[in-house]
């Protein structure tokens, strides 16, 4: 499950942690929000360091399909049929210029990339309208949309009844943007440290995050972690988390030019890899899509698996060379959280929500992030900055909110009574599968990967969701705000930040094989996961 992005990409070393080290600036998270962000501050002289749990573009920055795009498929018209046009005018200002920020720093940085047409299409006659109202709305906002001719896409390899395109939008490979940023802003005087990850978020008595490797005050913290770490003004309740997966293709078949993007039934996002934006020795079509909540889908290897089934009937030959799958979040109106966060005394920054379109919206956000922490006066700041500041709530952004968060409700319940249906012992999982079954009432997750079987809490950390079994990834899902976790009970991402319990034994507790008996899941989940 790892991005073609990765396969040749360089690594950045981070550099020992100091505890006590106090900076201007510390950001968690070395994503493309975080790296924007810290690039920036260092270049107006300010001491920043970077606090990456994992390595540079660990999560969904170095996992998207590197599409940079103002043509949304259909974000512009859902935000226009319940907004008024200066607000979408502002949404397309902010991607605008972080698009441009973007393109500007991989010139800069010699991080190449290609231009491309951007298509949003439509599969079915019923897509159609969404076509009219998105060519409408990207109008009105200034963009310079056209009207796909019929005889163009009669000559698409896949299904197109309809489509709007935007004419030179970009084509990047992510993974080497973020490798670029990162060696920038350590050779500008930046800090980064990889492998530590953050536990706690301080405003007061001193602004700071406490790390597994000790505590780093700061004037100022951002948090560049997709969802923020902190439940301060509860912003886990006002995104929801989405994940999509991708799959690259080898192929020596017709490729298509443009990027494209479906807007009606199950999404799939096409583009082709070349050498100017891609490791195209590796793969030359990327497919995506078919994306879902998080820890909400039955099966996602199915999911996977449709994209390549879909793949293969439409360009004849391609075969899957490599599949991944990334994780965002969407507000309730699709306008990006940034800014202070409540109760932070204005010490605490983030930046989230920002709908599958990290690539423009990520530089955009650091863009304002960087003018508050710099103190820009606001008639100084674009006009963006400060009409999204204040945010626009609209009844269907409440409506949409409140179903979700029935949803959640509705997870809730439903897992636990679920995992009450399946009390233990269980017979032992098949290699790469995970169940949820109750030990004296409380959910376990059993979960055998590489050969060894792991029980862990199947209770989410953060506020108690019954995790879920990702088959495609083979990781521990949280149906209600997102959380994930490996195997063997590790944090991945979301807003959890601690690790699942690993349980202790119970005597008398069996998981049978199918040809052996006697495995204990607790004696199991001491061994190593394999992962």
């Amino acid at each position: 499950m790892n991005p073609i992005w990765k396969l040749d990409a360089e690594t950045v070393s981070g550099t020992p942690f100091e505890p006590g080290r106090r900076r201007d600036v510390v950001v968690v998270g070395a994503g493309l929000t975080g790296l924007s962000t810290a690039l920036m501050l260092v270049r107006e002289g300010l001491d920043v360091a970077v606090v990456e749990a994992g390595e540079v573009g660990a999560l969904a920055s170095g996992a998207n399909t590197g599409k940079l795009s103002l043509l949304q498929g259909s974000v512009l018209s859902t935000l226009r049929r319940h907004h008024p046009a200066h607000l979408v005018r502002a949404y397309v200002g902010a991607n605008t210029d972080g698009a441009g920020w973007l393109t500007g720093i991989a010139d800069e940085l010699g991080v190449p990339y290609s231009h491309r047409a951007a298509y949003s299409y439509a599969q079915t006659p019923q897509g159609v309208s969404t076509v009219d109202a998105e060519l409408r709305a990207a109008v009105e906002a200034g963009l310079d949309v056209r009207r796909v001719e019929p005889d163009l896409l009669a000559q698409s390899p896949f299904e197109i009844v309809d489509a709007v395109a935007l004419d030179r939008q970009v084509a990047i490979d992510p993974q080497r943007i973020l490798v670029a940023l990162a060696q920038a802003f350590v050779r500008e005087g930046g800090v980064l440290h990889t492998g530590v990850r953050v536990t706690r978020v301080h405003a007061v008595p001193r602004a700071g995050v406490e790390t597994d490797a000790g505590f780093a005050p700061a004037a100022h913290v951002v948090l560049a972690t997709a969802t923020p770490i902190a439940d301060r003004g509860l912003y886990f309740a006002k995104v929801r988390g989405l994940r999509s997966s991708c799959v690259a293709f080898a192929t020596d078949g017709p490729l298509p030019e443009g990027m494209y993007l479906a807007v009606d039934g199950e999404t799939k996002s096409v583009r082709a890899v070349t050498p100017q934006d891609g490791p195209a020795a590796h793969a030359q079509l990327i497919v995506g899509g078919n994306g879902f909540p998080v820890g909400r889908a039955s099966s996602p290897q199915e999911r996977v698996d449709a994209l390549v089934s879909w793949t293969r009937r439409r360009f004849p030959g391609a075969e899957p060379v490599a599949s991944w799958s990334a994780q965002d979040y969407e507000s309730h109106d699709l306008i990006p959280f940034v800014g202070a966060m409540p109760r932070g005394l204005g010490r605490i920054r983030f930046g989230t929500g920002y709908g599958k379109w990290g690539l423009s919206n990520a530089p955009a956000a650091a863009l304002r992030l960087t003018a508050e922490i710099t103190r820009v006066p606001r008639r100084e700041r674009p006009d963006w900055m400060n009409v999204i500041s204040t945010r626009f709530t609209v009844p269907a952004d409440l409506a949409r909110g409140g179903v979700e968060n029935l949803r959640v409700g509705w997870e809730a319940a439903s897992g636990w009574l679920g995992a009450q249906a399946a009390p233990t012992p269980v017979q032992r999982p098949a290699e790469g599968e995970g169940v949820v079954a109750s030990r004296a009432g409380h959910p376990v997750g059993i979960a055998t990967i590489g050969g060894r079987t792991c029980a862990v809490s199947a209770v989410c950390t953060h506020l108690g969701g019954v995790l879920q079994w990702n088959d495609a990834e083979l990781t521990w899902d949280c149906p209600l705000h997102a959380s994930r976790f490996t195997a063997d009970g590790r944090r991945i991402e979301g807003p959890a930040l601690r690790d699942l319990a690993r349980l202790p034994r119970v005597p008398g507790e069996e998981i049978e094989d199918a040809s052996a008996h006697g495995a204990s899941p607790e004696a199991a989940s001491e061994a190593p996961s394999g992962r």
